[in-house]
């Protein structure tokens, strides 16, 4: 359930620019977002940090993009909370006697202060890596931006919509609106599935890394640390 929650807002995001592209979509994700956090304090009877600060950041970022009709501003939002999530463990492994990670699973496993050290820089590394690969498939791997300034540059407007490009140009200007539109798309579908999946492998990744501490541990671990949480992993992104 809590990840169903956690995943609310993308997964609307993604469904509404499907069907009306990503102005609408944006306001649903802020909407769905606002509704998230409504319901978690309606829920637990109190603001949970996380998702107000994923509201801060859509509200922020998708304000911008919906002020000015340009989507480079809440396409650069996944790569500002990596990298907020990055200085947050970063943070924690130097200030404090433990890492954030050890702060977050430690009362589900028991491992090595070292092996927590390990995770909490892993984590760090993680989250730079997926900001920069989040740029790279905005400004790159989409080649999103450079269809976007040639748009630009060929109609001399700035504020453009392209999930209507049959209905503002044609020719030329048309193909390269359309050419926009899809390389937007690929971006849309890397921020659900692309980063999903890179999340998921890396979590695999760590798995298999813990494993051999856990079972070493096991003895020991089952006497002094309570159950796992549910919550444990789904507050790490």
């Amino acid at each position: 359930m809590k990840l169903l929650i956690d995943f609310f807002p993308i997964i609307l995001f993604f469904v509404a620019y499907k069907l009306y592209g990503i102005y609408v979509a944006t306001i649903i994700a802020i909407m769905a977002s606002l509704t998230q956090v409504a319901w978690l304090r309606w829920r637990h009877g109190r603001f949970e940090k996380m998702p107000l600060i994923m509201l801060a950041l859509i509200t922020a970022f998708g304000g911008l993009t919906l002020l000015l009709r340009d989507p480079i501003f809440v396409m650069w939002k996944p790569t500002i909370v990596n990298w907020l999530f990055a200085a947050a463990f970063l943070g924690g492994s130097l200030i404090g006697h433990r890492p954030l990670v050890e702060r977050m699973m430690g009362q589900a496993i028991s491992l090595p202060a070292a092996i927590w050290q390990r995770l909490n820089w892993a984590w760090v590394f993680f989250f730079l890596f997926s900001g920069l690969v989040n740029l790279f498939v905005v400004y790159i791997g989409s080649g999103f931006y450079v269809a976007e300034q040639a748009l630009i540059a060929a109609t001399g407007i700035t504020a453009i919509d392209l999930n209507s490009c049959a209905e503002q140009f044609v020719g030329q200007q048309l193909d390269l609106c359309e050419t926009a539109h899809a390389s937007e798309a690929v971006w849309v579908n890397f921020k659900l599935f692309g980063m999903m999946g890179m999340t998921i492998l890396f979590v695999i990744g760590q798995a298999f890394y813990l494993a051999r501490y856990i079972q070493e541990s096991e003895p020991n671990a089952s006497a002094a640390t309570p159950a796992p949480s549910a919550a444990t992993s789904g507050d790490i992104r």
